[in-house]
């Protein structure tokens, strides 16, 4: 039978676009139901940001009668307006084992940001670049952390046969707690021997100022990384407010240079270790477990998500250990606090830089992640 494509209202008609991954990863070891209701949020104007910069489209595919994958549309006016390049982006790419699925669904999204000007498709962002990001092609053995996607093996051969081509690889790092390697021990202990240097946690009382500090930090550091747009201030007031309940302030610092913050390091306690049996449900009984699990048990894994220094400071001789620095501090704190393992994610597969920092304090890529693009054809949307 011909695979049928059905469009859903983001924040209406949900109920079916939030039960594929239930169906796909079905009896997937590895797979963490992410919560429906901040799945919900995520999808709705009015409680994601995101709505105030961008424009969304949510596809199904049924074959049979069957629902069989998903697919999201979506326009980042913010990117337009950095890179003026009509490039419209896709998300949520999530198919049975099914070629004609796949490309079914992204001639959907194809047709939707043609018929909107746009000349390229690129993703799965889902649904920016500072969100979930790639198809899974390599790592499949272990469960995802924090806000970072998990596929099925075949979900990169879908997405080729589809018409897309690999943009840019991602790689996502392990780091087990135990000796810190001896360059990088010394980098940090020169430099917290600075007099003017100083690493002090994220006060959450004044989290408000705290995220002023990180947003500028990390639209600066990040400014000249592949594909990257800032985050808004809007934002990062959201995000701030969805993490209070998991921050962990020894893993979140600032380091400041003569009182001036010059780089942030935030690391987040792994929810998805917390939530694995939840099936995305949280009711009463399972907030009782998060809470528990969260601040009595607390989780043996952390994700790095942020780890970034201004750009002005990147040449000065005084401070060529900052990085170092950062990671060993985390890495200690970490450990003080009872933390096993750690993800280092995501890093581009060409910043060379970056990857031989991290590989130099003993972490090693564990999983691989894959954007893809096409051409969009004008005219394409009909």
């Amino acid at each position: 039978m011909a695979i049928e494509i059905r469009e859903h209202v983001p924040g209406q008609d949900l109920s079916d676009f939030l039960r594929v991954p239930r169906i796909v990863y079905a009896g997937d070891p590895n797979w963490v139901q992410p919560l429906d209701f901040e799945m919900k949020q995520r999808l709705t104007p009015g409680k994601n940001p995101f709505f105030h910069r961008g424009e969304l489209a949510l596809f199904t595919a049924w074959k049979d009668g069957r629902l069989v994958g998903r697919i999201s549309a979506q326009l980042d006016h913010e990117h337009l307006r950095k890179y003026e390049d009509r490039t419209g982006f896709f998300g949520f790419f999530d198919t049975v084992d099914d070629d004609e699925v796949g490309k079914a669904l992204v001639d959907a999204a194809s047709k939707w940001v043609a018929r909107r000007g746009m000349r390229r498709l690129r993703g799965p962002f889902s649904l920016t670049i500072n969100e979930e990001l790639g198809v899974l092609i390599d790592g499949f053995d272990t469960p995802p952390v924090l806000m970072m996607n998990h596929h099925r093996p075949w979900q990169d051969r879908v997405a080729l046969a589809s018409g897309l081509e690999k943009a840019k690889d991602f790689y996502a790092w392990r780091f087990d707690v135990g000796e810190i390697p001896p360059r990088a021990l010394k980098a940090w202990e020169e430099t917290k021997a600075l007099p003017e240097v100083r690493l002090r946690s994220v006060e959450p009382s004044k989290m408000d100022r705290e995220l002023r500090i990180i947003l500028d930090i990390f639209n600066d550091a990040w400014k000249d990384n592949w594909g990257f747009v800032p985050a808004t201030a809007e934002e990062a007031k959201k995000m701030g407010e969805e993490l209070k309940l998991i921050l962990d302030k020894e893993l979140a610092f600032i380091a400041e240079v003569d009182g001036k913050a010059v780089a942030i390091c935030v690391a987040l306690p792994n929810l998805n270790e917390v939530i694995r049996d939840f099936d995305g449900k949280l009711n009463p009984v399972t907030l009782g477990k998060l809470i528990w699990r969260l601040k009595v048990k607390r989780p043996k894994s952390a994700r790095l998500v942020m780890l970034g220094i201004r750009s002005e400071m990147r040449h000065q001789r005084r401070y060529a250990g900052l990085s170092h620095a950062l990671y060993v501090e985390v890495a200690k704190r970490g450990e003080k606090l009872g933390y096993q393992w750690g993800e280092l994610s995501w890093t581009l597969e060409d910043n060379r830089p970056i990857n031989l920092g991290i590989k130099s304090m003993g972490a090693r890529i564990y999983k691989k992640y894959r954007v893809y693009e096409k051409d969009v054809a004008p005219g394409q949307g009909g």
